[in-house]
């Protein structure tokens, strides 16, 4: 039931890029632009919202650059993986790392992340009840069914004193990782795309960011809990450029990432998702790699100096 494939209409839809069919070749594209003075084609396959959004913003700025961006929007999470497998397509912008590497592991695909762009705070949202507070016993809470959103609202609920998940679940915990449920709630799975439609008929809703604003909802106004920008969970599951490995150094793909990473697309989400969409600083993960290096350096320098020692 968790299985990847079934999960796959849930919400992948939220980030294609699709870099060029023809495979963009860097010589092929160079001399067609020189010949004829047009755009080198970016083809991008997205989600709708905020992946479609954000790169409508990219295309100008693409433009004086010599690209033409092509966004093609899907509303699944497996057709943009697979034309960027096929070749059909050069990248897409929809789905986390976890997600892309669980979809690797299950289909047997070559693709990988070519930069981290934003990241969406999952949120506990009001349904039938308007705040945490209200919880009685038997309540209903609706959560995405696919293995790493399904995880991700979970540990949300945990966080929040609601449940409690067996030590050791993490990243890939189900309903049956449930050891203490004091509210006996009913937790109700359905695919991402449907879980904003039972804020009539369950307690609380927990969706990721970009249904949330698909549904109407502000992190900032509206949620009653959701994940902190210095969390776990925000480093984990930041949304991706991904690429049929092979095609990381495609001059259009490099083009793209680096405009999606601009100051004006950083300031264009941060006034435009109120929250629900936050830019990511790849320095800030450099750092910690850096420091956790450096400690692990100066670790194993201590191990040495004291067997020296001994």
């Amino acid at each position: 039931m968790k299985k990847l494939l079934a999960a796959a209409l849930s919400g992948v839809l939220t980030a294609g890029i699709i870099l060029g069919g023809t495979g963009l070749s860097t010589k092929a594209a160079e001399t067609e632009t020189e010949t004829t003075g047009e755009l080198t084609p970016i083809k991008v396959a997205a989600s709708a919202t905020p992946h479609a959004e954000i790169l409508e913003q990219a295309k100008p700025i693409l433009a004086e650059e010599g690209y033409d961006l092509q966004v093609t929007v899907f509303d699944d999470y497996i057709m943009p993986n697979e034309v960027v497998e096929s070749g059909d397509m050069d990248a897409n912008y929809f789905q986390h790392l976890p997600y892309l590497e669980q979809y690797n592991e299950e289909k047997g695909s070559h693709l990988v992340s070519v930069g981290g762009i934003h990241y969406e705070p999952f949120g506990i949202y009001p349904g039938t009840k308007s705040s945490l507070d209200d919880i009685a016993d038997g309540d209903s809470v609706a959560v995405p069914n696919d293995t790493t959103n399904e995880a991700r609202a979970l540990l949300l609920l945990q966080d929040n004193g609601l449940i409690k998940l067996k030590d050791g679940a993490g990243l890939t915990a189900t309903v049956t990782d449930i050891e203490e449920n004091p509210y006996n709630l009913d937790i109700v799975e359905l695919e991402a795309a449907q879980v904003a439609r039972v804020v009539d008929e369950t307690a609380y809703v927990v969706l990721n960011g970009n249904y949330a604003l698909a549904a109407g909802f502000s992190v900032a106004k509206d949620a009653l809990a959701y994940e902190k920008s210095d969390s776990e969970a925000a480093k984990t599951y930041v949304n991706i450029i991904a690429v049929k490995e092979g095609n990381e150094e495609n001059p259009g793909v490099q083009a793209l990432v680096d405009v999606l990473k601009s100051d004006e697309i950083r300031n264009y989400i941060n006034e435009t998702y109120d929250g629900a969409v936050i830019p990511y600083d790849d320095s800030d993960a450099e750092a910690e790699s850096e420091t956790e290096t450096g400690s692990e350096a100066e670790t194993e320098t201590a191990a040495e100096t004291e067997t020296a020692a001994e």
